[in-house]
């Protein structure tokens, strides 16, 4: 009987093809790789074509999913090519490591420790920093004038061309070398569990008489695992103290992209150049030349010229550098050296190009679609089937027209998404107006797995999931905002069949609420959909009533609301009545108008009402036509008045001129009331009172603020100064001759 423990780096080309090679050599009849045993179970699928690196095992806490682990695999992951060599010549493979269950209930009890430590203040004090030890690796590095650990070993075993046996030969004597100083790893706490479960694993598999065991695993761990019997003893007391769980853990295969391999995985593995890597892994021949190849493509595909003298030159340099660095091999040092200083001119950004696209790279693996999902995940699949969309990498814009069905069952499926708050949709403002009109883009990221898989409890189907949040949120909404929030995007998810528990809830909440800020913010979009519906021509007439309700209260409390607020309430309080305002314009009707406008009258005229209010209130009932010329003179000239406060005036200002400063171009009474008001001030209250000002015509478009500024050149507005302008410019001739056309459209056909 044999033990053949084989240290490896995740994800290394050079570990992966020593590996194969020492494999064909070994011939074992069963490999233990390292890895929870709970992933076990998924290693059959390895070696079905539906199964596609980049992927990763994921596992999770079959209650709550969120407590959940990876265990990516890319096509040069040595744990990929034991695992397909063991399907291909059909012999046993196991993970051997500690259950992601206790892995899980470890991490519970440290949360809770720090909570408690954090609570106890004097725990705290005078507690010495822990020291977090040096990369071992690293310590060689440096005696050997290396940059970094990573650079030392890739020198050593990822470019070596010894044979497999002398290269695993040599990396159990580095590190058994390093343990045997005492030089302590980051992760040594933990690896003591780990081990002491890794040896258990391979003495069960040697008390069933397998005769030729290989283990493959971190580097770090191989000196650990060479004589399992001498840790007996000491393995059954560490065993002993790891915490009883009864968690059930569930693990299944998920897609996996280049841009997560870069990052730290479940156990620690992360590597900055995937793209590379598998160009290394795949490239037989000519690699520099290849690889320069591509980087030249990706330069022409961005319109960055690039000739082939540059990639020959490009070539040549990376050699050389090679050589001055002592190296026996091009790394990727030096080819992006090389590609920086030759095709990148010295450019860094350039180089970007190269780093997204090639050395990270955008590749996004796939998975069978008969591995075992929950209902939620299956239905996600089908609809993306049936509605041809795809999970990419990079991001995708999405252009919908609402008036095809495609698109418009698109839309409804986002919408739905949306509700479950996955990471994988983002809507975007669409340039066509209209609202048939929706832009998205999506990205995939694999935590949208974990975020469909956190969701399954809602529902089978993303429909059924999406109605159970909306109803569990307005179940627990306070505000009628929130309600009318959830409505507006109800609505274009198609979730109709629960739209009388929003509706009940908005009038419970209505009944009882005194909050008008709340209606204030509710009504705007109740009143847009009760208006105008949407292009799904969805039956939104029973909103009305409840809309109808709604402004009465506003209407009866508003006045009294808009009392004593301080400057900041003052201001969101006006913006919420000028939106409104508009609400109710588009509402379209005579009588709710009237009622409305009234309301803003009794504001107008309420005493201890901010000034920031007062003129926005002022302004609306000017643009709504509802004072005369001498009532709306009377008004204005009070709010400027040189006998009011200059800060009341400015704040007056503030609120009068929100939105729109084109009232100041073409109404000249205004124009010149506060022109003389500003005339008034001495220096330094203007001096004061310019922030104020400056904020309040800062919100103008930039052809109003042009235009004011050359009115300002005029001073007070007469008359004569009207009247030259426009015979100037008037030409009365030219004006006359289009009346006739004019009055033709604007008669009445019969």
């Amino acid at each position: 009987m044999s033990i053949h423990i084989l240290g490896i780096r995740h994800h290394g080309v050079g570990s992966a093809k020593q590996l194969k090679n020492e494999l064909e050599r070994l011939q074992p009849d069963i490999i233990l790789v390292e890895g929870p045993p709970e992933i076990t179970e998924v290693f059959t699928y390895v070696g079905e074509k539906a199964l596609q690196p980049p992927v990763a095992i994921m596992v999770y806490n079959s209650v709550d999913p969120k407590e959940s682990t990876f265990y990516p695999f890319a096509s040069y992951s040595p744990e990929w090519v034991a695992i397909s060599h063991a399907n291909k010549n059909k012999i046993p493979v196991r993970a051997l490591d500690l259950p992601a269950a206790i892995s899980f209930e470890k991490a519970r009890i440290q949360s809770e420790n720090k909570k408690e430590e954090a609570e106890d203040a004097n725990s705290e004090i005078d507690k010495p920093l822990p020291i977090i030890p040096q990369d071992p690796i690293s310590i060689l590095a440096e005696t050997d004038g290396f940059s970094s650990g990573e650079a030392w070993w890739e020198h050593h075993f990822e470019y070596n061309t010894i044979e497999s046996e002398a290269h695993f030969k040599s990396v159990y004597h580095v590190m058994n070398a390093l343990r045997e100083e005492g030089l302590k790893s980051s992760l040594d706490d933990e690896n003591v569990a780990r081990e002491a479960y890794m040896r258990q694993i391979i003495t069960e598999a040697r008390n069933e008489m397998y005769e030729n065991i290989v283990v493959v695993c971190g580097a770090w761990h191989a000196p650990a695992l060479t004589d399992v019997d001498s840790y007996v003893k000491e393995d059954r007391k560490t065993l002993k103290q790891l915490p009883k769980t009864k968690i059930k853990t569930i693990a299944t295969w998920i897609p996996w992209t280049n841009k997560r391999l870069s990052m730290a995985s479940g156990y620690g593995a992360g590597i900055y150049s995937p793209g590379w890597y598998n160009h290394l892994w795949v490239t037989e021949e000519d690699t520099e030349i290849n690889w320069l190849t591509k980087v030249a493509e990706t330069f022409r595909a961005n319109k960055i010229d690039t000739s082939t003298a540059h990639v020959i030159e490009s070539f040549k340099l990376a050699r050389s550098l090679a050589a001055i660095r002592n190296k026996h091999f091009v790394s990727l040092s030096e080819m992006n050296d090389a590609i920086r200083s030759v095709m990148c001119m010295g450019d860094e950004i350039l180089l970007d190009y190269v780093n997204k696209e090639l050395i990270i790279g955008n590749a996004l693996g796939t998975v069978p679609n008969d591995i075992p999902k929950m209902p939620l995940q299956e239905d996600f699949e089908i609809n993306l089937k049936q509605l041809r969309l795809k999970l990419t990498a990079d991001p995708k814009i999405y252009q919908l027209d609402l008036r095809k069905e495609l698109d418009q069952n698109r839309s409804t499926f986002f919408h739905r998404l949306e509700l479950l708050n996955l990471n994988w949709l983002v809507r975007r403002s669409s340039r066509t107006k209209g609202t048939f009109k929706e832009t998205w883009e999506a990205q995939w990221s694999p935590d949208m797995m974990i975020a469909l898989i956190d969701n399954g409890f809602l529902g089978n189907t993303v429909e059924a999931a999406a109605q159970a949040v909306v109803v569990n949120e307005c179940i627990n909404a306070k505000k009628i905002e929130t309600i009318a929030t959830l409505l507006q995007k109800s609505i274009p998810a198609e979730l109709f069949e629960d739209l009388h528990i929003l509706i009940s809830r908005i009038n419970e909440i209505a009944s009882i609420s005194v909050d008008i800020l709340d209606l204030l913010k509710a009504l705007p979009n109740l009143i847009n959909i009760s208006r105008y519906g949407d292009v799904r021509n969805s039956d939104l007439s029973v909103l009305n009533h409840i809309v109808q309700q709604l402004l009465i209260k506003v209407n009866t409390s508003l006045a009294n609301a808009c009392y004593g607020l301080d400057e900041e309430n003052s201001s969101a309080m006006f913006e919420e009545i000028s939106k409104l305002n508009h609400a109710i314009g588009i509402y379209d009707d005579a009588e709710i108008e009237a009622e409305w406008f009234a309301t803003l009258h009794k504001i107008l005229h309420k005493d201890g009402v901010h000034p920031i209010i007062i003129g926005c209130v002022c302004r609306l009932l000017l643009d709504g036509q509802q004072f005369t010329d001498e009532v709306a003179d009377q008004h204005i000239s009070y709010a400027l008045s040189i006998n009011n406060l200059p800060e009341t005036v400015a704040a007056w200002l503030q609120g009068f001129l929100k939105g729109s400063g084109m009232i100041l171009i073409y109404d000249n009474r205004l124009w010149n009331l506060i022109y003389t008001w500003v005339s008034t001030l001495n220096k330094e209250t203007f001096i004061e009172l310019l922030p104020m000002l400056r904020r309040s015509f800062s919100n103008f478009e930039f052809s109003e603020r042009r235009q004011i500024g050359e009115k300002a050149k005029e001073g007070i507005i007469t008359e004569k100064t009207t009247k030259t302008t426009l015979d100037s410019n008037f030409d009365e001739d030219l004006a006359n001759s289009i009346l006739p056309t004019i009055a033709h459209f604007l008669t009445p056909q019969s």
